[in-house]
Order: C-alpha cells, then sequence, then structure tokens
C-alpha cells in the first residue's frame, strides 16, 4: 500500500498509476486491520473521511451521506435490510450502488472481486470487440515486421534508456502505428493520453499540458500525448504543441499515413523525430492470421496453410484488413456446407488508395511514366487500378491530355486529338462505360512515337527568362501592334512585311528582341541523346534472337515452296 501523492488515499502500488488516470476515483482499497465496531479515533475525528475507508472497495465512494456533525455515522455496520438481501443487489428504490453488501461481514466473502469493476467491464469489451482489436500485440516482442522495435531497433534502444523522443510515426494503414504508440508508453512507464482532430481543440490541448505540468511536478512521471493521423490537425492544434514539446512538458508521438514532409507544420517537424514504418510483407500477415488462428482457437479444415496465405495478399500489407478477413473467414466457415471457394468469393479486396494522398500521386506518377515508357501493360494496370479505386476519370483523361503533347508530341500529332477526344467521351458518357475510351487512348499513346521535342523547346525559352533582364526586353517596333495613330506616329508596326504578299512567304526579318538574336530555342532532335548502358545485353541477346531464325526458316521454306511450284501465280 502507497499513499496518493494527490488524494492521500491508500492504494496498492501496483495500480498507483492507474489510480492517477482516473483522477483519484479509482483503484482505492481500503484498509480493514480496524475493528469493524471499533469507535472512531481522535485522528479519525479530525480527518473526518479516513474512518470510512477501511474495508476493500471496488470505487471510491462519495462520503459526504454517511457523514454526520462532521463524524461518521457509523458505515461499517451492516444495516438490517442489507443482511436480508442477496450478496450485491441493491434496494429496489435505491438508484446508488449499495455499500453495506461491501462494507458488512459478507464483505470478507471470497466471492466478492478484488479487481475494481473498471476492469471487469474491460474484459467484457475485449471479448465483442473486433478480432484485430483482440490480437493487438502486449509487448514489443510480439510486434510483428517492425525492426524499429526489434532487440536492436532504434526505438527499442530509445526505450531501454528511458529517452524516448517526440516521433512521428510514418507508415501505411495496418503497419502498427498505434500499437507501437502504446507499447512504448507501457514499456516506459510514462502516462498515455489519446486524442483525435474531431473532438479535440487548442482548448483541449491546453487543458492536457496543464495536466502533464502537475503530473510531471507531483509524481515525476512523463506524459505522451498519441495524436493518431496527425495530418488532419489544423495548423493551429499543431502550432499548440510546439512550446510544451520543446520543453519537454509532454512527448508527442503522432501517425500519420501521409508524408509528413507535406501535412505536418515544420516547426513541429523539426522538434520530432520521424521514424518510417516499413510495409509488411505477405510472411509478416501470414504470421499473424496464424497466431490469432491459435489464440482464438479454431479448428476447421477450410482455414488451412493456404487459405491463410490467400488472405494475407488479399491483406496488401494491413494487418488489419488481413485481421478483419480472418474473422469473417471464421464465421463462414461454421456455415454448413460451405466451400473454400464460397469463401474466397466472399470475401471483398480493400485496395489501398487514397484519392487525395501519396497513392494518389504515386500512381499516376507511374501510370504517366509507363505511357512514357511505352509499356502498355503497366499502363493499363495503373489505369484499371485508379478506376477501380475511385478515381475521377476525367482527372485521367487530363493526364493523357498531358502525355499526349508533352511525351508523343510533334511524332504523331494527332494523337492530342484523340486525347482530347477521349476527355469529351468520358465528360459525356460517365463511368464504367468511360473506362473505354480511355484505355483506347491510353494503349494508343503507349504504342506511338514519342518526340519531346516541343517540350523541351518550351522549357529552353522558359529558361530564358530567368536570366538578368531577358523577361523584359523590348519587343521590335516593326511587329508591335500599331491599332491607334499615335502608335503608327511612334514606329509601332513600321517597315514590317507580310509573309502571304511575298513568294512563298519567304522574307527577310528579325523576330527576336535585338539582344536575343540568333539564340535557339527549338530542339533538333524529337529525343535525346543517351546510351542506356543497361540496353547493351538485350542488345546482343536481340541479335541473337530466335525470331530472326524463324524468319530465316520461313524464308527458306517460301523458296522450297515456289521450286517446287506449290504457290500460286497471282496476276499483276
Amino acid at each position: 500500500m502507497v499513499a496518493c501523492p494527490i488524494c492521500g488515499e491508500k492504494v496498492r502500488e501496483k495500480d498507483i498509476n492507474a489510480h492517477i488516470d482516473s483522477e483519484c476515483k479509482e483503484y482505492v482499497n481500503i484498509e480493514s486491520e480496524l475493528p469493524q465496531t471499533a469507535p472512531p479515533s481522535s485522528t479519525q475525528k479530525a480527518s473526518g473521511v479516513a474512518n470510512f475507508f477501511s474495508t476493500q472497495t471496488p470505487r471510491r465512494v462519495n462520503t459526504s451521506s454517511h457523514l454526520k456533525n462532521g463524524l461518521p455515522s457509523s458505515p461499517l455496520a451492516p444495516s438490517p435490510a442489507a443482511s436480508q438481501r442477496p450478496l450485491g443487489l441493491a434496494p429496489a428504490n435505491s438508484n446508488k450502488r449499495s455499500l453495506e453488501t461491501v462494507n458488512g461481514e459478507e464483505a470478507n466473502d471470497d466471492s466478492i472481486p478484488s479487481e475494481p469493476v473498471k476492469r471487469q467491464r474491460t474484459n467484457v469489451f475485449q471479448k465483442v470487440a473486433p478480432l484485430a482489436e483482440r490480437m493487438r500485440p502486449r509487448t514489443l516482442d510480439e510486434v510483428t515486421g517492425q525492426e524499429l522495435v526489434g532487440a536492436t531497433g532504434v526505438i527499442r534502444g530509445l526505450i531501454e534508456q528511458d529517452r524516448v523522443p517526440s516521433m512521428i510515426l510514418w507508415g501505411g494503414p495496418g503497419t502498427g502505428k498505434t500499437t507501437i504508440a502504446r507499447l512504448i508508453a507501457n514499456t516506459a512507464g510514462c502516462r498515455f493520453v489519446e486524442i483525435n482532430s474531431t473532438s479535440s481543440g487548442v482548448g483541449e490541448c491546453k487543458k492536457l499540458f496543464a495536466e502533464a505540468r502537475s503530473e510531471l511536478g507531483l509524481t515525476g512521471r512523463k506524459t505522451i500525448i498519441f495524436c493518431d493521423e496527425i495530418h488532419r490537425f489544423s495548423k493551429s492544434q499543431q502550432d499548440v504543441f510546439l512550446g510544451p514539446v520543446e520543453a519537454g512538458q509532454v512527448t508527442l508521438i503522432g501517425a500519420t499515413t501521409e508524408n509528413p514532409s507535406f501535412k505536418v507544420v515544420n516547426a513541429l517537424l523539426s522538434r520530432c523525430r520521424t521514424f518510417t514504418l516499413s510495409k509488411l510483407t505477405d510472411a509478416d500477415i501470414t504470421s499473424i492470421l496464424k497466431r490469432a488462428v491459435e489464440v482464438e482457437g479454431v479448428s476447421s479444415p477450410l482455414l488451412d496453410v493456404a487459405m491463410i496465405q490467400y488472405l494475407a495478399a488479399f491483406a496488401d500489407g494491413d494487418a488489419r484488413t488481413g485481421l478483419n478477413l480472418l474473422e469473417l473467414a471464421i464465421d463462414l466457415s461454421q456455415r454448413p456446407s460451405m466451400t473454400a471457394e464460397s469463401i474466397k468469393q466472399s470475401l471483398t479486396q480493400t485496395l489501398v488508395y487514397d484519392r487525395a494522398g501519396d497513392q494518389h500521386y504515386d500512381t499516376i506518377s507511374a501510370f504517366h511514366k509507363s505511357l512514357r515508357g511505352s509499356d502498355a501493360d503497366a499502363a493499363l494496370y495503373y489505369l484499371a487500378r485508379m478506376l477501380q479505386s475511385g478515381e475521377d476519370p476525367l482527372y485521367v483523361a487530363r493526364r493523357l491530355i498531358v502525355v499526349a503533347s508533352e511525351d508523343v508530341g510533334l511524332a504523331d500529332n494527332s494523337m492530342l486529338s484523340l486525347a482530347t477526344a477521349a476527355y469529351t467521351s468520358v465528360e459525356k458518357i460517365g463511368m464504367p462505360e468511360a473506362r473505354i475510351p480511355l484505355a483506347h487512348a491510353t494503349v494508343a499513346l503507349a504504342l506511338s512515337p514519342k518526340s519531346t521535342r516541343a517540350y523541351r523547346s518550351m522549357n529552353n525559352a522558359y529558361a530564358a527568362l530567368q536570366e538578368p533582364g531577358v523577361a523584359g526586353l523590348p519587343i521590335p517596333y516593326h511587329i508591335r501592334n500599331a491599332p491607334t495613330r499615335l502608335m503608327k506616329d511612334m514606329g509601332y508596326g513600321k517597315e514590317y512585311k507580310y509573309n502571304p504578299d511575298y513568294v512563298n512567304g519567304n522574307v527577310k526579318q528579325e523576330y527576336l528582341p535585338e539582344k536575343l538574336l540568333g539564340r535557339k530555342f527549338l530542339e533538333v532532335d524529337d529525343l535525346g541523346t543517351k546510351i542506356d548502358p543497361d540496353l547493351n545485353g538485350a542488345l546482343e541477346a536481340k541479335e541473337e534472337s530466335p525470331c530472326d531464325n524463324i524468319e530465316e526458316e520461313e524464308d527458306e521454306r517460301l523458296q522450297q515452296l515456289e521450286n517446287q511450284d506449290l504457290i500460286p501465280e497471282v496476276d499483276g
């Protein structure tokens, strides 16, 4: 038993942290050494409340109803009605939990649990929680697929040295960000508080900082504030953390699925260390699912190794998705006449794609580069992936127009018209039929010859504008517009030669400013002149390709047929 530094009550040593977290309302144990009928001592009379806490009780109780004239009104003696009621039942006309059943003689019965009621409720909730929640690792050693918290991991070393810094955990869904944050707090013995952007404003955060300062001053225990999906916090919410984090009053652990360099303010990012969590492999997910099957005690021939591996591949690196799929498969396997194929058909894959996040930009980048590299198969894969995940088809169509001018360009001018027509078609018919003109334009652009001549030439002109004094050079007078008489008198348009008036439109006339005369922006070659050294092996293999031998054999066969007059002659 130890005395709480805040309320002064006697609490078991192992429950002191939980008692403080509950604002001194939970985990209060009562001394049972005093006789139940002993009169209150002078010390107890002075305190007024101390005599009330004499035996164990599951909850801290408001003692004002048992005080009379500043002294306890003998709450230790059981009432007659209490002895006639079954243990643990309150009077029918009472809305409050009965105290006599735990403070009388029956309180010594072994049937009364020694653990607080709150913990019993937690166990009940644990049973009805989803499988993904029940299978959360309870120690750092149980975390799968993350070397950061492994035996030689960086985060494990910081915890062992009691030097847990403020950090940002960046990783995909289901990689263990929340679990690792909770285990860090539990392993380091820190007070743990979870907040989210929807319910925690600036005022709530400041209140948490004040509580953290009081906790640190009274007990010396640090406070870890866990911000899940920190990229959804506003700039003002993120800025409020700057002072407390820099002063060490709180330790911030933020979790995000987005690139923190774009979503977290630079001032806060500089005060935190960023750790990137690895995407879980199929082997990691398989290990997690096998452990869940063993813990749950499932024994179904349908949930064999092949089915577990199928679910792991379906999860795509997301442990939560894998466990949810396993939970569904367990329920389905209990049904009669259920087969493995029926279970597979009942599962719905959750495609990992965020239309406003990194997946959005990474996928469209891969799509564009596949078109540029003339890989129609890869381009179709990324196109289907975007459309299946709910991407705006007009966004994809706009990118096709860009590819038509940037990458195909002058090599095939008709591709720009095709891409524009594809955009119009998508706009008019919508999904799901819009996937057809998008696929049409995608394959055509991928198979077209490529020329970046116009694109690179435009970039040359833009680069020239960055040079000192080039952007503001005066336009030559003879090609200036002269809509008024005054402008004509000033020489605007004077001596301009109208090309259509001359043979073949050929005239001797300058169009660039005088300082840029002779400057060339238009590129000569359609593509660059570099040679990829990795192509040497491919070119040699191509020279020895069996296709050449096949063509030679075909020519020889045709020649033999001609010699045997087996090929009919065609007139003309």
